[in-house]
């Protein structure tokens, strides 16, 4: 058992902290009316390697880990003036997760020595020192100057909350997630729990050891962060979800980054005002726009949106194009169909669409269409103007669909299809 422990103190970090050509973004966040708009986004790390776990350290002082010389640093970033400083060099080791340490201007990190000893440090002035030695943390957050809650590496992940005033640190929960976070307007803390298929996202109070669950998260996805009118932002591929536990039943979408040059969102965070987010995301590597490079969408799909069953059936590539059939079943009755094409076009990809009803009459005139110039094209995705095709893998295929709203607003609308044999 022991062996196995030192062989996760030193796995589990590589693995986790060693991705490759992660960059870190930032956007102007504006929440009027219960609307999320995301402006001016730009890449302020901009540095090959891993670049990760970004948290404000003040409203306008951003902390994340960035590799140099082959060692991870913390570098804070200036909102501002756009001004980096780095603020650790540490010779024998790296430093990962910074978290401003709240009511000081100190901020701790997790320290991953060459020896592959890990620790959490606190840092003043550039120079750090370890603050605990008993526990192997992978992920912290101050729930107040004296109370830690961590994530610590162990069979299986325990959350734990440490009170250095009175030197304990007790188990409050197992098998746990790397996300955890303050609750606004509340002296909780969320964290993810993964004991069932279906992964919550749960309260934690740390005085009592109380844990309650607040929602489902997102299929498969552990990053989340808090606003402060107590909703939710958690994200996927190239999607921005949004939940509020007061009154949402299901996740929203609210943003489809279809024109950045990133994907594979993971940690998110927001500075107390709400105007500014950072995201982290893979850079995106963008392929020809065949239909080859496409071809992955032929198949018959089968799936569930706006009440009903939808089915959409999808040629192979010949003649300079692919074709699909679409229909939306709900009680039973057909409600509309869709002729679709993807055409090669001018040394690029459009898609076009005709709807009918039920009776097979056209809603658009006789030679008018709908239509969805290509963006881009990417490994696993097809990005037009309004519709993103997204494989998730060989069998499951997502379609983004931009639906216009009568307030003029826009709503992504995600339709999930399993391929099926007949």
């Amino acid at each position: 058992m022991k062996k196995l422990l030192q062989l996760l103190v030193i796995m589990i970090p590589l693995a986790v902290f060693c991705q490759s050509d992660t960059e870190v973004y930032l956007f102007d966040l504006s929440t009027e009316n219960n609307q999320i708009q995301l402006t001016n986004g730009k890449n302020i790390s901009n540095n090959e390697g891993y670049d990760n776990q970004p948290s404000f350290q003040y409203e306008n002082t951003i902390l994340f880990a960035s590799t140099r010389n082959g060692q991870t640093d913390v570098i804070s970033y200036a909102t501002d003036s756009g001004k980096k400083r780095w603020l650790t060099d540490t010779k024998q080791g790296s430093e990962y997760s910074p978290t401003s340490i709240p009511t000081t201007k100190d901020f701790s990190a997790i320290r991953l020595d060459t020896t592959g000893l890990q620790y959490l440090y606190r840092y003043r002035s550039g120079k750090g020192k370890a603050l605990l030695k008993d526990l192997v943390i992978g992920y912290h957050v101050w729930n107040s100057r004296n109370i830690l809650v961590s994530f610590v590496l162990d069979e299986p992940h325990r959350l734990v909350v440490s009170n250095f005033k009175k030197n304990t640190h007790l188990t409050m929960d197992t098998n746990i997630g790397r996300s955890l976070h303050n609750i606004p307007n509340s002296k909780l803390v969320s964290y993810i729990s993964k004991k069932n298929a279906t992964w919550e996202i749960r309260s934690l109070d740390t005085k009592t050891g109380e844990t309650k669950k607040i929602a489902n998260t997102v299929p498969n996805v552990e990053d989340m962060c808090w606003l402060a009118d107590g909703t939710i932002l958690m994200g996927k591929g190239k999607a921005l979800y949004r939940f509020d536990p007061k009154k949402d039943t299901e996740w929203k979408i609210v943003k489809l980054f279809d024109k950045e040059n990133f994907d594979n969102i993971t940690r998110i965070t927001a500075n107390k005002r709400n105007n500014s987010l950072v995201l982290v995301a893979e850079k995106e590597k963008e392929l020809k726009p065949t239909l080859e490079n496409i071809r992955w969408i032929a198949g018959n799909w089968k799936g569930e949106a706006f009440g009903g069953i939808t089915e959409e059936n999808w040629s192979e590539p010949s003649g300079g194009s692919m074709m699909a059939t679409f229909k939306l079943i709900v009680d039973g009755k057909v409600n509309f169909y869709e002729i679709e094409t993807i055409s090669a076009v001018n040394n690029s990809l459009l898609l076009r669409l005709k709807h009918f009803s039920n009776e097979l009459k056209g809603w658009e005139t006789k030679d008018e269409t709908v239509d969805f110039p290509l963006i881009k094209v990417t490994k696993n995705k097809a990005i037009f103007e309004g519709m993103t095709f997204e494989s998730v893998d060989e069998n499951n295929m997502v379609v983004y669909v931009a639906i216009s709203q009568k307030d003029g607003a826009t709503s992504i609308v995600p339709f999930y299809y399993k391929k099926t044999t007949n």
